[in-house]
C-alpha cells in the first residue's frame, strides 16, 4: 500500500507541473464560466474543503452507434421497452421556474447586492465552484476499491465500509480520533455515533421521540434536515426508521465528513449557511436538527434561525442539541439566553427541555407556529415580518434578511396543513395540488446513492420506495419549480444550474438518471463539459439512465464510449430513446494521463 501510495504522490506532482503549463499555453474563452468559492460560515465540526474539480471527462465524440464493441446488452422488462417512461413534463399546471422566482425576488435587493446592510460581503450560500469548465486539464486518478453490496444487511447505515483510499493511513487515523473513524485493513468504520452520540446514535433519536412522541419518527416526521451533520451518523440511522434526513455541513480543512457520509450510502450535501438561502423551497422540512453545530444564530439579527424558519413546515419542530441548552459556562449561558429572546420573538414554543444522561447531552424542542396570531400580537415587530412582495419560495443566489414570512392560513395553500402520514402520503397527492399524475416504476438493485437530474414530481424515486435507497431530486432552475411537491411527498431534492458544478465529492453517486435534461441543456451549456461532470459524480461500476430525444441519445452514446464505459441498454420509439451505460473501472495509463486524456475546451 506505502508504494502505491508513493507512486501516487509522484502523479500528482507530474500531473500539477502539466496543469501549470498547460494553463501558462492556453488561450482564454470568452464564453467560460469561472470557478468561485464561498466563503461562508465554517463549521469546526465537519467539512472538507479539499477542492476537487471536474477531472474526469470525455476524450472524443464518436457519432457511430453501431459499434458494439463495449456494448453489453441489458435486457429490460417488456412493458420497460414498450412505454417509455411517463413523467417528462408538467401536467395541467402553469409552474413557475426557480429562475424566474429568483430573479423576481432579487430585483428588489439590488442595491444589496455587492453589500449586505451589515457591510458584510454577498457570498453563495453553498462552497460551490459555480461553472467549472473542463479545459486542457489532465485527469487524476485515485487509487479506488470497488465497494461490497450496496443493499446487503452488513451496510447498515452509520456501520458500512467506505473506500476514501485516497488519504493516506496516518491521515485517516487523525481524522478519526475527531469523528468516530477506525481504519479497519483496507475499509473505514463508523462503528459509534460520531463525536455527539458517544454512546450510539439510536439511543439518541429514541431518547427525542421519548422527550416528544409527537415528533413520531417515520410517520409525522419523515422528511428533515440535519444541519452540521458531521458523519451524517443521526441521519443514517434515522433510515432505519423510514425518516429521510438531508444532511448538509462545509468543506473543512480536517475531515471529508460528507464524503464519509455519503461513501456509507447516507444522503448528505456540502452546503454553509452563509448569506444566501439554502436551495430549498419554503415549508418543507417537518424537522429540522442541530446537534453540536456551533451556528451563531443569534448574531446579525438571526438571520440564520430565520431561514431555517423559512424552510421549516408550520407546525414543524426544532431540535437544537448544543452546549447552551445544557451547560452553564459563562459563554453558553449568554448564547442561551439570546436564543431565548430570539425564538420567543419569533414565535417558537419551547415545547420541552430535556437531558439524555447517558450521552451526556440536552435537547430543547421547539415548534413552529401553524397560524399568524402571534406575529400579530407581538408588542414589538421584531423580527418583522417580510414584505407582501417577498418569494419564500425563491431560493437560487437569494440573499438572507432578517424577516419572517407569515404562515399560510388558506386551506388551499401548501404549507396550510400538515401531509398525511408517511407512507400515505407518497402516493396521495397534495390537498393544495389539483391534478394527479403517474408514477412510473423501475426497479434497480446494487445501488444506495441515487441523483435524479431532472425530477418532475418525484416519480422516479417514488417508484424505489421499497428498495434501501436514497434519491436527490434536483429540479433545474430553469425548469418548473416542482420541489415543493416533492417534498409532500416525503421526498428530497434541491435547485440546481447544471450548466454549473454540482457541489459534491467525486465518485459519490451510485446511479443518476436524466429525463430530457440534455437536449435542454445543449441549448445553454457545453454538453461535453455536462458528461464530464457526471463523470466526477458517479462511482465506477455506476449506471447513468438518460431519456431524451435519439439525436441526444446517440450524442452521449458516443461521449459515453469515449470514456470508455460500457452500453448496457438502448432503446428508441417514435424519436424517443432510452440509453443505459455502466461505468467502467478504467483508468488511462501514465502516459495516457499526461498526454491523451486531456479535455478539449
Amino acid at each position: 500500500m506505502e508504494n502505491q501510495l508513493q507512486k501516487l504522490e509522484r502523479l500528482k506532482v507530474k500531473a500539477k507541473k502539466q496543469i501549470k503549463v498547460i494553463k501558462q499555453n492556453q488561450r482564454g474563452s470568452s464564453g467560460e464560466n469561472k470557478s468561485k468559492s464561498d466563503d461562508g460560515e465554517k463549521n469546526p465540526d465537519s467539512g472538507e474543503n479539499a477542492n476537487e474539480n471536474n477531472q474526469e471527462g470525455a476524450t472524443g465524440n464518436n457519432m457511430d452507434s453501431q459499434e458494439n464493441d463495449q456494448t453489453s446488452i441489458e435486457i429490460l422488462p417488456a412493458g420497460t421497452q414498450s412505454e417509455l417512461l411517463n413523467e417528462t413534463n408538467t401536467q395541467n399546471v402553469a409552474w413557475s421556474t426557480q429562475v424566474v422566482e429568483s430573479q423576481n425576488e432579487k430585483i428588489p435587493q439590488q442595491s444589496s447586492i455587492s453589500k449586505d446592510q451589515h457591510g458584510f460581503q454577498a457570498q453563495s450560500t453553498m462552497n460551490i465552484e459555480r461553472g467549472t469548465v473542463l479545459k486542457k486539464l489532465p485527469l487524476v486518478w485515485y487509487p479506488y476499491l470497488k465497494d461490497i453490496d450496496a443493499q446487503s444487511s452488513g451496510l447498515k447505515a452509520g456501520k458500512r465500509y467506505g473506500s476514501i483510499m485516497s488519504l493516506t493511513p496516518s491521515l485517516l487515523r487523525s481524522r478519526g480520533i475527531r469523528i468516530g473513524l477506525k481504519v479497519t485493513g483496507e475499509y473505514l468504520t463508523f462503528p459509534g455515533g460520531g463525536t455527539q452520540f458517544k454512546h450510539g446514535a439510536l439511543h439518541y433519536i429514541d431518547f427525542i421521540q421519548d422527550s416528544h412522541p409527537d415528533i413520531a419518527w417515520g410517520k409525522r416526521s419523515r422528511v428533515i434536515l440535519d444541519v452540521g451533520c458531521g458523519v451524517a451518523s443521526f441521519g443514517g440511522y434515522l433510515l432505519e426508521k423510514d425518516v429521510i434526513a438531508m444532511s448538509f455541513a462545509p468543506k473543512d480543512e480536517h475531515e471529508a465528513q460528507v464524503q464519509f457520509a455519503l461513501e456509507r450510502g447516507i444522503p448528505a450535501m456540502l452546503a454553509v449557511m452563509g448569506t444566501k438561502r439554502l436551495p430549498f423551497p419554503s415549508s418543507v422540512f417537518d424537522l429540522v436538527h442541530c446537534a453540536r453545530c456551533r451556528v451563531p444564530w443569534h448574531i446579525e439579527g438571526g438571520k440564520l434561525l430565520l431561514e431555517l424558519n423559512r424552510v421549516l413546515r408550520p407546525g414543524g419542530y426544532f431540535i437544537w442539541s448544543a452546549t447552551p441548552v445544557y451547560r452553564n459556562r459563562p459563554e453558553d449561558v449568554g448564547i442561551w439566553k439570546a436564543i431565548s429572546k430570539l425564538t420567543k420573538s419569533m414565535c417558537w414554543d419551547l415545547v420541552v427541555i430535556k437531558r439524555d444522561t447517558l450521552n451526556g447531552v440536552g435537547a430543547a424542542i421547539y415548534r413552529k407556529p401553524t397560524s399568524n396570531d402571534c406575529y400579530n400580537n407581538r408588542p414589538q415587530n421584531e423580527p418583522p415580518l417580510c414584505k407582501g412582495s417577498d418569494d419564500p419560495n425563491a431560493a437560487w443566489n437569494v440573499l438572507l434578511e432578517a424577516c419572517m414570512h407569515e404562515v399560510p392560513v388558506d386551506v388551499s395553500v401548501r404549507g396550510s396543513r400538515w401531509p398525511e402520514q408517511w407512507p400515505k402520503r407518497l402516493e396521495k397527492p397534495p390537498y393544495w395540488l389539483n391534478s394527479q399524475v403517474g408514477v412510473y416504476g423501475i426497479n434497480w438493485t446494487s445501488v444506495r446513492n441515487i441523483m435524479d437530474m431532472r425530477a418532475v414530481y418525484g416519480g422516479f424515486a417514488a417508484a424505489l420506495k421499497d428498495l434501501k435507497v436514497w434519491v436527490m431530486n434536483i429540479v433545474p432552475i430553469d425548469f418548473a419549480d416542482t420541489l415543493p411537491i416533492i417534498y409532500e411527498r416525503g421526498l428530497v431534492g434541491m435547485y440546481h444550474d447544471w450548466c454549473e458544478s454540482f457541489n459534491t465529492y467525486p465518485r459519490t453517486y451510485d446511479l443518476l438518471h436524466a429525463d430530457h435534461l440534455f437536449s435542454s441543456l445543449k441549448k445553454r451549456c457545453n454538453l461535453v463539459a455536462v458528461i464530464a461532470e457526471v463523470d466526477r459524480i458517479l462511482r465506477p461500476e455506476g449506471k447513468l439512465i438518460v431519456r431524451d430525444n435519439v439525436e441526444i441519445i446517440g450524442e452521449i452514446e458516443s461521449l459515453a464510449k469515449s470514456l470508455k464505459w460500457e452500453i448496457r441498454m438502448i432503446y428508441s420509439k417514435d424519436k424517443e430513446g432510452l440509453l443505459c451505460v455502466h461505468k467502467t473501472m478504467w483508468r488511462p495509463t501514465e502516459f495516457e494521463t499526461v498526454t491523451s486524456a486531456i479535455i478539449q475546451a
